[in-house]
């Protein structure tokens, strides 16, 4: 399996990224047409290299599944000049690191108060909710991106039978920590915020935390694992501060 992914990568590197103007001080990069974790990795090894070497004129880039945005300074460069700077950018990829995927473990009270809609998941697949905490929590999920609000985290690889569509109404307030599902995507909210996914659990653990020396828990690359735990073991965790 190893070889089949490095051998994906590699016709990846091989691929030409597509080029789209994205306002005026937007250039938008795609690199695929499809949520594909080999895409995603070539999207990180940009951003990887774009840390190594920043471009004149480039104030922000923003990875995201498949693409990544590059926002400049008119006054300093031009969409013609970055396209340029980022195909020569594109021979060098192959000798650049991305950063090592870090597993971070995320402990998740399913249920109850803390995920008010696991019941409405579990009867819209015939399932118990036992059965929807078993299969939610059995895969490993890739970070694909950060984004909506500060360290929320977009994750691949949820189970086709827990596929669910949002909330018709959104809340106008979610809790931070929060795990919902979403369609075929399932997260965890940092922060109390409005949103309109399935709630079917909560952890303790703060993944955006701006005291913090790493304010984020977690970055694009890395795996999180959601552990069962039981209404005691959450208290127990949040008494002791999370993460």
């Amino acid at each position: 399996m190893g070889g089949l992914r490095e051998r994906a990568m590699a016709g990846f590197l091989d691929k030409k990224p597509a080029f789209r103007i994205a306002g005026d001080r937007g250039l938008l990069v795609e690199y695929g047409d499809a949520v594909d974790p080999v895409v995603n990795r070539k999207v990180r090894s940009v951003a990887a290299a774009l840390d190594r070497e920043p471009l004149e004129g480039v104030v922000e880039y923003v990875p995201a599944y498949r693409s990544l945005l590059l926002v400049y300074d008119p006054l300093r460069t031009d969409p013609s000049t970055l396209e340029k700077e980022m195909r020569s950018l594109e021979g060098r990829l192959a000798g650049i690191e991305t950063p090592p995927a870090g597993t971070v473990q995320i402990p998740v009270c399913y249920g109850g108060e803390f995920g008010p809609d696991i019941s409405i998941v579990a009867e819209s697949h015939n399932m118990t909710v036992d059965e929807v905490v078993r299969i939610h929590s059995r895969p490993d999920y890739q970070v694909y991106m950060i984004g909506f609000t500060p360290g929320f985290p977009f994750l691949g690889g949820l189970d086709e039978r827990l596929h669910t569509p949002r909330r018709e109404t959104p809340r106008t307030l979610v809790p931070a920590g929060s795990v919902g599902i979403a369609n075929a995507q399932t997260g965890v909210y940092p922060v109390d915020s409005p949103g309109g996914w399935r709630l079917i659990g909560r952890t303790p653990l703060k993944l955006f935390d701006p005291e913090r020396e790493e304010p984020f828990l977690v970055r694009a690359g890395d795996v999180l694992r959601f552990q069962p735990v039981t209404r005691s073991e959450y208290f127990r965790l949040a008494g002791e501060g999370g993460a």
